[in-house]
């Protein structure tokens, strides 16, 4: 497979995944990219991690040294693509409106999230493993919006077939805990767990926290609560966040930052190979293991 065929079904899947009702305004994602490497390059055997800085890419050197390599990937973006990590965000405003928030409130409460996080960025050495790509002459993308889009879908679904089962706040650490991702981090101490509320306490309206970027508005925990959300089921929870949330009495389930990347990596890499029709040679590095689905 060409790296411009791959980087195009990254797009499809991500824009088929997606939360947004719209999915025809979805022409790219910001936060993903090819970050460097010739559109043409025949990609068999990728090196695949979470987070890929300069350390990974001098390891990535060495194993294609030793028995090749095409191509890394990672989750997280870097260059351009983490420059534009704050416009990724905008595909939250949809997620608080189906949650209950008015269109304005949304948009308002986001647009002032977006600029703060742009401003955080702006200050970063963004190109810095790019350049290290550039140096080794290794063919280095990411994928994230993409990635976490398959995460949102995977977990609403399953939610939904399980709703009836779903009562109390620990349940959802259970069904977690089935998902190979989730259950490979606990054996690491980092799977699931209540952070906020009572395992005992109901689940109520569940809203997930998967994808758009990185976290939204301290300010939207009340509005939620306000609208009915009881429970909400997320990656990580800044300190800042964390206040915020528990000022609002909702329930908090930590489903795992990098577990849940794992999860939405794997199952777009499976998209792709099954679109293909052809598997890639898949070296895990940097947090990454890969799953398989049939």
């Amino acid at each position: 497979m060409k790296l411009t065929d791959l980087y195009n079904r990254v797009l499809h899947f991500g824009r088929l995944n997606d939360p947004r009702k719209d999915k025809q305004k979805i022409k790219s994602f910001p936060d993903s990219g090819i970050l460097f490497g010739r559109a043409d390059v025949e990609v068999k055997k990728i090196m695949v991690g979470i987070d890929i800085e300069v350390a990974e890419l001098l390891l990535a050197d060495r194993i294609r040294q030793k028995e090749g390599l095409d191509l890394v990937i990672a989750h997280h973006p870097e260059g351009k693509a983490f420059a534009d990590l704050h416009e990724a965000m905008r595909l939250q405003v949809d997620l608080l409106i189906r949650a209950g928030i008015s269109r304005n409130a949304a948009s308002r409460l986001m647009e002032e999230r977006i600029i703060e996080v742009g401003r955080r960025t702006l200050a970063a050495n963004h190109t810095r493993p790019v350049d290290a790509a550039k140096l080794l002459n290794i063919p280095f993308m990411n994928m994230h919006t993409p990635a976490d889009n398959h995460v949102h879908r995977y977990l609403e679904n399953l939610f939904a077939q399980k709703a009836a089962s779903l009562r109390r706040v620990e349940d959802i650490v259970k069904l977690l805990n089935t998902i190979p991702e989730y259950k490979l981090a606990a054996k690491f101490n980092t799977g699931p767990r209540v952070l906020l509320g009572s395992p005992k306490r109901p689940v109520g309206k569940i809203m997930l926290e998967m994808t758009g970027g990185t976290e939204g508005p301290k300010e939207v925990y009340d509005k939620l609560y306000k609208s009915g959300i009881r429970t909400l089921v997320s990656m990580h929870l800044s300190e800042e966040h964390f206040k915020k949330v528990k000022d609002a009495d909702l329930n908090v389930v930590i489903a795992g930052h990098i577990s849940s990347d794992n999860l939405g990596m794997n199952l777009l890499l499976d998209n792709i190979e099954k679109s293909a029709k052809e598997n890639f040679t898949v070296i895990d590095c940097s947090g990454f293991y890969r799953v398989k689905r049939k």
